[in-house]
Parts: C-alpha cells; structure tokens; sequence
C-alpha cells in the first residue's frame, strides 16, 4: 500500500499534524524536525493525494477539452495551448475527440462532467447543446472554441475570422487577375466551412459561380473527380481556395504538378518548401486555445459577466502560389 501521513509521522517521530504543516509549506514547524519529516518521506516515498486535497477545497482541479480530432495539427495546436494554460493553474487537463460526431460530443461532455471537472472547453460537433444546462445551472463554466454553441444557448465563444480571412483570400487572387475561382470545403453543415463559404462568396459577388463549388469531406478520389469536372468546363477556373489544412494538402496531390494559383485556408507543416511555396490565410491555433483557457479560469475565478464572443484576426502569407498570374 502506498505510505500515508501517518505512516511518515511514525518514522519520523511527530505528530500527524506536523507532518501536514511540512507537506503543505505551514510555518510554525522548527527546521531539524521539518529536516527529519522530509527524511521520512523521501525514505517511504510517500506523495501527497492531490485529489483528496482540491476535493476538500470544493474543486478537483481538472478542465475538460472536447475537440474534433487530436491528431488534426489545427486541434494540436489549440489543445496544447489549453494545456500549457491549465498546468500553469496547478490544474490537469482531461481530453477526447468528438469526431464530428454529436453524440459522441454529448458522450465526452457527460463523461467528463461525472468526474466533476471545474470547466469545460468544446469545439463542438452538434448543433444542439441544451443537454448543458444542468452543469451551467450548478456552476460549470464552458467555453466554445472555434465553433459556437447551437441556437438557443448564449456561452462565452472563441471563434477566428472565417469570413473575414476567405474574403482577404479570393480578393487576393482577384488582385493577380483571376476571375474563375474555384472552392472546395467541407461539409458545408460544420460552421467554419460554412462561414468560409460566405466569405468566398460575398468577396467574389457577381462573378460567384454555384458549379465551382464543392463541398463535402476531403478524399483524393472525391478532390479528383471535383477538379475534373471544373477544369472540363467551358470556362474552367484557374485558382483554387481551399476551405482547410487537410483540403489544401489533398488539393495538392490531386492536382499533381498543374499550375493553378492557390490559396489555402489554415497553414500547415512544409507549406513554406514546396514548390511553388503555398499562400495560405493562417489562424493562430495557439492563441485561440490560450484565449479560450485564460476566459475560461477568470470564470473559475469568479467573473459573472455576460457571455464573450472573441473573433480573432486572421492573416494572408503570400509565399507564391497565390500569386501566380491569370493566364492571358
């Protein structure tokens, strides 16, 4: 079994209470008698119950995250950011994949709040999020990143500028002729795709044109028979914005070599070596996970303000592909 206080307070020869004060930094302990106390626990190896200890105060000193994919690098950034945040408030972070599926959203949420975390951070998947108001009615602070909550319920949100960034995109390849922009995104029914859409749209306005549109989860087959059936049109495009990080990469392979401009929403790992170099709009994963840990702790703290809704700026690294010209 592991060794207990009192376990150390019988080896070295104190009180019970003596030896609390020594673990928990109390003064009022005289230094050979905390000297021997440090002895009997470095000689036991006994380690304090942080459990038991935050449960005393009322918390247990745990967040829980809830984000679409570990393994996307966008949602590595972010949740790392959220961790760095937690540990710096001597707190543990619990997390999970939702795997744009609702339920199982609703599953890690649920779960999580059964190990009584203090707060919770969610990229959420679903659009229905009433099944939070018992834990926001006893006191359960949450906050929404990247993704706002569904209708109905008002929460603290840290979104980036998805309209904003997709806009500052295409207007960019406007800026080097072009006028036949295609834009492949994602299911349009997740909320940035959504948004990415807009602002692609409302930045091209009359030249908007429904049949370079695709959108739907990226797979090579699916990019390859979307970019076919552009380029076979009568007036095919000659850029490409594509909606997301993994969209942009699979772009890439399904164009193998063809020179169109391109511009990619999110930036991702060797954008910057290839040939040419990928223009991208880049949102700050880190930052939006910080800002949304930071909300989330002065909440802990105390603050009972209205909800937040932070939208952070984005911004276009022009590396070469974006600025190849139009033909002609």
């Amino acid at each position: 079994m592991r060794p207990t206080m009192k376990d150390v307070a019988s080896a070295a020869g104190v009180a019970l209470k003596t030896v609390s004060r020594v673990v928990n930094g109390e003064p009022g302990v005289h230094p050979a008698t905390a000297e021997r106390v440090r002895a009997a626990i470095d000689r036991l190896g006994y380690r304090r119950n942080e459990s038991a200890r935050v449960l005393r105060r009322g918390r247990t000193a745990t967040v829980g995250l809830v984000i679409e994919d570990l393994a996307d690098p966008f949602y590595a950034g972010l949740s790392r950011a959220v961790e760095d945040v937690v540990i710096g408030h001597g707190c543990l972070l619990l997390s999970g994949s939702s795997g744009e599926e609702p339920g199982r959203e609703r599953e890690l949420v649920e779960t999580f709040c059964a190990r009584r975390v203090d707060g919770l951070i969610v990229v959420p998947a679903g659009e229905d999020h009433t099944y939070l108001r018992p834990e926001l009615e006893a006191g359960t602070p949450v906050v929404f990143a990247d993704r706002p909550p569904g209708t109905g319920i008002d929460l603290d949100t840290v979104l980036a500028d998805n309209v904003g960034g997709a806009g500052e995109a295409i207007r960019h390849l406007m800026g080097h002729g072009h006028r036949r922009i295609a834009f492949l995104g994602d299911d349009p029914e997740i909320f940035t795709a959504a948004e990415r859409l807009k602002g692609y749209r409302e930045a091209l306005g009359g030249l908007f044109d429904e049949r370079l549109v695709s959108m739907r989860p990226p797979s090579l087959e699916a990019v390859r028979a979307d970019l076919a059936r552009m380029f076979a049109l009568d007036d095919p495009p000659s850029a490409l914005f594509t909606g997301n990080g993994r969209y942009t990469v699979t772009a890439l392979r399904a164009l193998d070599g063809r020179p169109v401009a391109l511009v990619g929403f999110d930036d991702f790992e060797l954008a910057d070596l290839l040939n040419p170099r990928v223009s991208v709009v880049a949102q700050d994963p880190a930052w939006m996970g910080r800002v949304a840990a930071e909300l989330l702790f002065r909440r802990l703290r105390g603050d009972s303000g209205p909800p937040e809704h932070i939208e952070l700026p984005v911004r276009l690294i022009a590396r070469g592909s974006g600025e190849l010209l139009a033909p002609g």
